[in-house]
């Protein structure tokens, strides 16, 4: 359930512009399971010659630990600094070469990266990022570089606004013991005691194929691009299906309530509620409710 919610986010485009008429989406979508665990999606689309090329890693700011808040973030910064192949900051600028762009992010569930590439330049994203999946070099200084950049975007983002600032209060109120409860960035003092060694443990304990899954959609022919995709990353060792944080609060019986008072142009007021988890049909009702 959780996967076919990635999908629906990467493929809203294409929803866009498909008629109701055609054949259902999950219908359209191609799904295979390679020998390592790694999980391919492909879904074809030949209106443009392009494509997005995405890898999905299962891991965000729910699989960190207390105390070390932060590290899944900070490890999406890292992971374009660089393998033996490819030096640091040159994964940004073999794409751009290319006439593409590359981005990531960072969720409480995922951290996800893509490339959106004319459909002639697959074999550059393939390449690339199977190359960091599995040879990622964690320098000292490049680590000390991005701890700063990640502590000046906390503090531009969510010390310096009232809003963000409040919302982290919130999610902070509504859980107590799900790690659901601190925020994606990180708290600023877990940032400041971070260490290399314990982002390297991270990625080498969520960055493999049983823990990923790949999506493409675009101007490709299946049958030709899944053998592409099997010999980029087909022979990276499988790795341990990490465990996951279950921890569930205690039932809620009765209003939780935080005032903040900072300065601010108008004041901010925010509801939450408690609802049924990923898993239950209700979320997409909440969803399309929203």
């Amino acid at each position: 359930m959780v996967r076919w919610k990635a999908v629906w986010l990467c493929l809203l485009w294409y929803i866009a512009l498909t008629p109701f008429t055609e054949a259902g989406l999950r219908d359209q979508v191609f799904e295979r399971v390679l020998p390592n665990g790694l999980e391919v999606i492909l879904l074809e689309n030949h209106k443009a010659p392009v494509i997005t090329f995405q890898v999905w890693y299962r891991v965000g700011s729910r699989n960190e630990e207390y105390g070390k808040t932060g590290l899944s973030h900070l490890l999406e910064h890292m992971m374009f600094k660089g393998t033996e192949k490819v030096r640091p900051e040159e994964f940004s600028r073999i794409i751009q070469e290319n006439g593409g762009r590359t981005n990531a992010f960072t969720s409480h569930d995922f951290t996800g990266y893509f490339e959106n590439l004319s459909a002639d330049r697959i074999q550059v994203a393939l390449d690339l990022e199977s190359d960091r999946m599995q040879n990622l070099i964690l320098r000292e200084e490049d680590f000390q570089t991005e701890r700063k950049v990640v502590m000046e975007e906390r503090r531009l983002r969510t010390e310096d606004n009232p809003k963000a600032h409040l919302m982290e209060k919130l999610l902070a109120t509504a859980f107590h013991l799900q790690p659901y409860r601190w925020p994606i960035i990180g708290w600023m003092e877990d940032l400041s005691r971070s260490r290399l060694q314990d982002l390297k443990a991270y990625y080498e304990t969520y960055y493999n194929p049983v823990n990923a899954f790949v999506v493409v959609v675009g101007d490709f022919e299946k049958e030709d691009l899944l053998p592409r995709i099997e010999q980029a990353f087909g022979s990276i060792p499988k790795g341990v299906v990490p465990n996951h944080d279950r921890s569930i609060d205690p039932p809620q019986n009765g209003e939780r309530r935080i005032i903040i008072k900072r300065e601010a142009r108008l004041p901010y007021i925010v509801q939450a509620f408690h609802v049924p988890n990923l898993h239950e049909p209700d979320s997409y009702v909440l969803e399309v409710i929203a």
